[in-house]
């Protein structure tokens, strides 16, 4: 029974709770606040006579090759050199000095071998004998042409006073003949003696072998007292070369592309290097060219690719893997300011009396 008499006693009303206050003011205020807030729009919208100027300013960040760049295609080669050149002798002979060894730097004309000159010193004297004596001999003409000149004259005034015959006159006259074109021909025998001491000069230069260009020396082929010569003969004992040289700038990398992507590369496209023995070391690279051929076994197109960076680390033959990158391209260059004008729009009937209203 208690249990009942509790309900029904929340169930009651009670009448001693005061009544709530008028909301008229309430009502008031917020009739106030959105006069006050229609007041506001009709103004922005039809009350701003003046245009307003705005400053827009856009900045764009270049963007470096190679940076932002995505990567298109990965292909593996090897580490190749534009300029490399075994170097060996223009003639056939015993080398008597070998002035070089593996990785030695050298320079462009720097002697690199030399080999025996005794046969061809031999003939350089000989060359300048048979030069001297051409020279002697013109020597010896011109004064007997000069000589037959002068008799010439003198019988020349002896015939025209009648004291000599006409015919002492013409044998004068056909030994200066004679005696010019004999110097005529030791003249061109001077020059004979002279391409044949050229020649013989060359002969012996051959014996001195040089380098073609600078670089380091990778090989070394001959030893002292080997026979080389420029052609292979003689079987194993007959060398073919003294050295190898490689230019090491000009080391670059020839990857094989498979011909089914080969346009995702672009000759100048951004790439990234990275050796087979230096897995942390990302070079940054270029397409130099594609070289315009397949493989037809491989189905593949082999691309030349540029490196940018020359390091002494980088060594022909290494294995390495190019990634090549497709340029991301910069955003469009917007004017750094611009102005913008609000314009008051054309207002309505409607428009015109509900802001009157207001």
């Amino acid at each position: 029974m208690s249990n009942t008499s509790d309900l029904l006693n929340q169930l009651r009303i009670d009448r001693t709770t005061p009544e709530p206050a008028s909301k008229a003011p309430w009502i008031v205020a917020a009739v106030v606040v959105l006069l006050a807030a229609a007041g506001a729009g009709a103004w922005w919208l039809f009350g701003r006579a003046q245009p307003v100027e705005v400053e827009v300013a856009v900045a764009v960040a270049p963007v470096a090759s190679g940076e932002g760049a995505t990567a298109v295609l990965q292909a593996t080669g090897y580490v190749t050199a534009r300029r490399q050149a075994t170097v060996s002798a223009q003639i056939t002979g015993t080398l008597t000095e070998v002035l070089i060894e593996e990785g030695e730097r050298v320079e462009a004309g720097q002697v690199l071998a030399r080999l025996e000159d005794t046969a061809q010193q031999a003939g350089l004297g000989q060359a300048r004998a048979q030069l001297a004596q051409a020279r002697a001999q013109i020597g010896q003409y011109q004064a007997e042409l000069a000589q037959a000149r002068r008799d010439l004259q003198r019988q020349s005034e002896l015939v025209g006073r009648k004291l000599v015959s006409q015919q002492a006159e013409e044998t004068a006259r056909t030994r200066t003949e004679t005696l010019q074109a004999q110097l005529l021909a030791q003249q061109r025998y001077a020059e004979l003696a002279e391409a044949q001491l050229r020649s013989a000069q060359v002969q012996l230069d051959y014996t001195t072998v040089r380098a073609p260009f600078g670089g380091i020396v990778i090989a070394k082929a001959a030893q002292v007292g080997e026979i080389v010569s420029p052609l292979s003969a003689g079987g194993g004992f007959t060398r073919t070369g003294i050295g190898t040289i490689v230019d090491m700038d000009s080391l670059e990398i020839e990857v094989d592309v498979n011909e089914s992507y080969i346009n995702r590369v672009v000759a100048g496209a951004p790439a990234q290097a990275v050796l087979d023995a230096y897995q942390d070391w990302t070079i940054p690279a270029h397409v130099i060219a594609i070289i315009p051929t397949a493989d037809r076994g491989k189905a593949t197109v082999k691309v030349r690719v540029g490196l940018r960076q020359k390091d002494p680390r980088i060594l022909p033959d290494m294995g390495a893997r190019v990634s090549f990158l497709e340029e991301a391209k910069p955003a469009a260059a917007a004017p750094s300011r611009r102005r913008a004008c609000w314009c008051r729009p054309r207002r309505s009937s409607s428009a015109t009396a509900a802001a009157r209203s207001t």
